[in-house]
């Protein structure tokens, strides 16, 4: 054993021989007793050891490679916001299109062809402007037709009214007077032959005849008064009316054939532009279609469709703007019309926003974007809308930085969005840190390393954006 152990020592040691790289030694054929016996015992003893020494010390050295150190908690690089206390402005935003301010299609009353255009699209017009000619030899024929007629209706009128009537009336009156007169003639004549007849100087045949004869002075003086007294209070009236009806009548249909010849004439109903003329001179215009469209572009009216607990938040006069694409800066404007009922079709509000357009630089028919301004929120708990973590369930949550420098989670109440803020009704408290950068997908807990800070006030400069609910 002895001898074993010293071979094994010397192997390992290297006195038996140098050892390779690899941890296999090289004989050198002799031992220091010298003997051949003995010297073949101790190489193969010393061989079985030399290998168990290196597998035992390979066994060690990977033993010792395996082991690493401890794993390090992660620490996670954010950027954090504190939950300020300020005004948020609630802005309801919608999809609207572009109406002018007036628009008129005119559409001509009778068909007839183009003589003239007078003007062409994109041409400024005003109120009672001459814009087209009809063609209208007939109708200028038919209408002086009705005038001679209606002049020589006139003519008559004032005839009957000069003329006639006081004839009439003046006949009368002289039928009048004979008659009372003969009624007078026939009294004296009836008295004198009674006081004869009385006397017995005249036989009662001529009395008699005399009686019949004031019977019909007095019928005859009677028939003529109320002859007199018909002619002044119906005969006058009921001749001037002949009159004046065949007057009206003339001159009803002399005002007909110079309408029909005006609309020969087209005029601009309104001030604008021209947006729309279809046809060319020489061509048919046909009673109702329209020959040309005129615009009032001054001003536009945007129509939105919004849903119903939004217009309840709006009232006439409430600002508003206009973004239209391709226009760096939004037009303001202001709600004229809150539609009273829904839209039975989308259950929604209309609703109209007017603003000014004094360069033109509003299409009529163009798609934009309103903001209506629906109310203002003072002391308002407001944080970075990039802070705020949506669950797949709707549920809303913030990631606080604590104290310990670990992120917490926290489920919040949201209220007003305004452009990158969001109001927060409960959950957090004026103060507190909120990961603005990098709380997506960050679990709950973990340790945190926050970075330089955004100020609030930088987010406060940018542009508002719309608001939402």
């Amino acid at each position: 054993m002895k001898s074993t152990a010293t071979v094994m020592k010397n192997e390992w040691s290297g006195e038996q021989g140098p050892l390779r790289r690899g941890g296999c030694p090289h004989s050198s054929g002799r031992t220091k007793s010298g003997s051949p016996a003995t010297s073949a015992r101790t190489r193969a003893s010393g061989a079985t050891w030399s290998i168990a020494a290196l597998t035992v010390g390979l066994l060690m050295f990977l033993s010792g490679c395996s082991k690493e150190p401890a794993e390090k908690e992660p620490v996670v690089p954010v950027q954090v916001a504190p939950v300020e206390k300020t005004t948020i402005q609630y802005t309801v935003i919608a999809g609207a299109v572009l109406f002018p301010l007036a628009q008129s299609a005119i559409v001509p009353k009778i068909s007839a062809p183009v003589k003239t255009f007078l003007v062409k699209r994109g041409s400024r017009v005003h109120e009672g402007e001459l814009l087209a000619v009809l063609e209208h030899q007939d109708l200028a024929a038919a209408a002086q037709d009705t005038k001679g007629t209606y002049d020589q209706a006139q003519a008559t009128y004032e005839i009957s009214t000069t003329a006639d009537l006081p004839a009439e009336m003046q006949k009368a009156q002289l039928e009048v007077q004979a008659a009372r007169q003969m009624l007078d003639a026939q009294q004296k004549v009836f008295d004198s032959r009674q006081e004869l007849f009385q006397q017995g100087a005249l036989p009662r045949k001529e009395l008699d005849q005399s009686r019949v004869d004031l019977t019909q002075a007095r019928n005859q003086y009677e028939i003529a008064q109320k002859h007199l007294e018909a002619m002044q209070a119906i005969g006058k009236q009921q001749t001037l009316k002949s009159a004046a009806g065949q007057l009206q009548s003339a001159k009803g249909k002399y005002l007909g054939a110079t309408a029909q010849l005006s609309y020969s004439e087209i005029r601009s109903p309104i001030n604008g532009v021209i947006a729309d003329r279809p046809l060319y001179p020489g061509e048919m215009a046909a009673a109702g279609t329209p020959l040309l469209t005129v615009m009032d572009v001054s001003q536009v009216i945007a129509r939105a469709h919004i849903p119903q607990q939004d217009a309840a938040l709006l009232k006439l006069g409430d600002k508003a703007t206009i973004t239209a694409p391709g226009e760096e800066q939004p037009t303001e404007g202001k709600i004229t019309v809150i539609s009273p009922a829904l839209d039975p079709n989308s259950t929604t509000v209309e609703v109209w926003v007017q603003a000014k357009n004094a360069e033109q630089q509003l299409k009529p028919g163009t798609s934009v974007q309103l903001s209506m301004l629906a109310r203002t929120i003072p002391d308002a708990l407001v944080i970075p809308a990039a802070g705020l973590l949506t669950a797949e369930d709707g549920a809303t949550s913030v990631m606080l930085a604590g104290s310990d420098n670990r992120a917490h989670q926290k489920t919040v109440k949201v209220g007003v969005r305004q452009g990158d803020d969001v109001q927060i009704l409960e959950g957090v408290q004026a103060g507190d840190r909120v990961v603005a950068s990098g709380a997506y997908g960050l679990p709950d807990n973990t340790k945190i390393k926050v970075e330089e800070q955004k100020p609030q006030n930088e987010r406060n400069e940018k542009k508002t954006g719309g608001a939402e609910k």
